[in-house]
């Protein structure tokens, strides 16, 4: 069957705001790649604790996190062969360990999302500060524009931004390795670095080191970031995103490798002031111009790391929203393919963090990474299920990998918690479960409604009710006579309404309507209802309870004629009068339908409205 021209534009237009291997690179590999501009130094500032005796181990510390970073990437590729339309851990969870270990999964993926929109932004911003004091106290209002900006840029449209990312990050991936190549190649450090070590507060042992490993697991955070967002990818989609993954692991696992190497080589210690890789972009390549546009690179790659998030948490809640544990306004898209809702929320929660932690990322750094593990663990056990309940070619092989990976992750999962338990991570031992509970509640209340409109059944066939149609009315006007025309069009029994108050002067004022309301000779009776506390709602609500309590109508229809105005701030000269009757209405009666029934200036009066 040939396939109209229009559907194959469309198509074509469609897979035009995708992403290439490339430009996934650069969207959803920030977070990742970015982070050995801090993890290799968080390595360090627990090592030092032992002295220079700690500082040995930092290169075999670094080695293990390369050996999880492996499995890692081996099997976040198989995860993508086997659920093409992404969700990583989440999808993986709930094809082979149930609902409630899909939801802790996505509960701890949203958790590490957040924490990393909003570390990625208070780090750049950071390292701005630093090179410009003047603006530290400025901190927050940085974070939020440079958080702002992020988010511009993804509503925008997520294609638009990754050629914006394509080129800083091309220029982190360049630099870094400039750093790497030069020191490598350098007898000597080019610039003579401070190796003054205080005394040693602990011994080396296990602890101390299962400690460092735990910290710099920091720069592990993102590399599920593809897999959960294969969608977003042009066909082959799966093949495409295997590539970026591959890719991301070789050139993380390079840098944290490359960057060891140095660390032991120039004996580089952490200072306050100055951060590892400054210190190793000095003695690679001495302190001149390429060392300050390092700095800036790495600046702006750590504001953009955020990026990351943008680029995954968005499908991530539009998966959830399918599955009915989100409101289905997550799973929209709008144009150029972008999930504007959870872009939106994703950048609300983020400011929220940025704003309570005063813009400090050593204030969220207790958080971070904790949540991400145990996606990891989750999706690799799903994954061992996978293979064997497949037992295809090949399966005990593909199965033992994610065997080896989920028992190194579970086991980084407890590590990352017992260390960073009294310095945060409590913290998100509350808001998993907290996740999960409220994913469960929308999915019941989804379930609730469904049932009341009994969805997917085949409904009795439509009958005409007897009904009746009241309209509020309170003066003759073009608006009126819409309304009145509208009701007659609904059904035979339409009634208006209209409320007097006690004053004097009100009632001949109500008077005189009824006689302009006879006039007009409408068809249709006018019903005056009393008021003696000047208030419109109440005499009207009594009215339809009255009529409700009535067993001669089927179903009662209150339509509330308004006018739309043309501008937005012209609903200031209006009163409120729809407003006020319809929340009155909702609560005071039981089946009425209700209908506020906007018009159209030009609609009521053509030619009148464009003045």
């Amino acid at each position: 069957m040939t396939t109209p021209p229009g559907e194959t534009s469309v198509a074509l237009d469609d897979e035009k705001h995708r992403l290439t291997a490339v430009q996934g690179l650069a969207a959803l590999s920030l977070d990742a790649l970015s982070s050995v501009a801090y993890g290799p130094e968080a390595i360090l500032i627990v090592l030092v604790a032992a002295g220079a005796a700690g500082l040995h181990y930092s290169l075999l510390v670094t080695g293990a996190i390369i050996v999880l970073l492996v499995a890692l990437v081996v099997s976040y590729r198989q995860v993508i062969e086997a659920f093409p339309n992404g969700g990583g851990a989440y999808a993986v969870s709930k094809a082979h360990l149930g609902t409630q270990a899909s939801l802790v999964a996505a509960a701890s993926l949203i958790v590490d999302y957040v924490l990393n929109a909003a570390v990625g932004v208070s780090a750049g911003v950071a390292a701005l500060t630093s090179a410009f004091p003047a603006l530290y106290g400025a901190t927050v209002w940085l974070c939020l524009a440079a958080l702002a900006i992020i988010t511009g840029l993804n509503l925008w449209g997520v294609v638009e931004s990754a050629k914006i990312f394509i080129v800083p990050t091309m220029a982190f991936i360049v630099a870094i390795a400039a750093v790497i190549i030069g020191g490598l190649f350098r007898a000597h450090p080019a610039v003579a670095l401070d190796h003054h070590l205080g005394a040693a507060s602990e011994s080396v042992g296990i602890l101390l080191v299962l400690k460092a490993f735990a910290s710099g697991c920091s720069a592990l955070t993102g590399v599920e970031a593809i897999a959960n967002a294969v969608p977003e990818f042009r066909k082959p989609r799966a093949r495409r995103a295997q590539h970026t993954e591959v890719g991301l692991g070789v050139l993380l696992g390079g840098m944290l490798i490359g960057l060891g190497a140095l660390i032991r080589k120039f004996s580089v210690i952490p200072h306050s002031g100055i951060t590892v890789l400054a210190q190793l972009t000095e003695a690679s390549l001495g302190r001149n111009v390429v060392f300050y546009a390092i700095q800036l690179i790495t600046l702006v790659l750590l504001a953009l790391a955020a990026n990351t998030s943008f680029g995954g948490l968005p499908v991530l809640t539009a998966l959830l929203a399918k599955d009915n544990f989100l409101p289905h306004m997550f799973g929209l898209r709008a144009d150029r393919e972008v999930h504007r809702y959870g872009i939106v929320v994703l950048a609300v929660l983020a400011a929220a963090l940025l704003v309570a932690s005063s813009g400090n990322t050593q204030a969220l750094i207790p958080l971070f990474a904790v949540g991400v593990f145990v996606g990891f663990t989750l999706s690799q056990v799903g994954m061992v299920r996978h293979w064997h309940e497949q037992h295809a070619r090949g399966w005990l092989m593909r199965a033992t990998i994610n065997g080896v990976g989920a028992t190194l992750t579970a086991a980084t999962t407890v590590i990352e918690l017992i260390s960073k338990f009294t310095e945060g991570a409590w913290l998100i031992v509350l808001i998993i479960p907290g996740l999960v509970f409220g994913f469960t509640r929308v999915r019941r209340t989804y379930a609730q409604i469904g049932a009341l409109l009994a969805l997917g059944q085949t409904p009795h066939p439509p009958s005409k009710k007897k009904s009746r149609v009241v309209v509020p009315v309170s003066s003759l006007s073009r608006l009126t006579a819409a309304g009145i025309s509208t009701a007659l069009s609904l059904s035979d029994d339409v009634v208006a309404v209209t409320v007097c108050f006690t004053d004097a002067e009100d009632e001949a004022a109500d008077v005189s309507f009824r006689d302009q309301w006879e006039q007009w000779h409408p068809n249709v009776p006018l019903i005056t209802l009393t008021s003696v506390h000047r208030a419109i709602a109440p005499p009207i609500v009594k009215y339809l309870c009255e009529l409700e309590a009535d067993d001669t109508y089927q179903q009662l229809v209150v339509l509330i004629p308004e006018v739309q105005p043309k501008r937005f701030w012209y609903y200031l000269l209006f009163n409120q009068r729809g407003v006020i009757l319809d929340r009155a209405i909702r609560r005071g009666t039981g089946n009425v339908v209700l209908c506020r029934l906007r018009y159209r200036l030009e609609q009521i009066a053509p030619g009148l409205a464009g003045s």
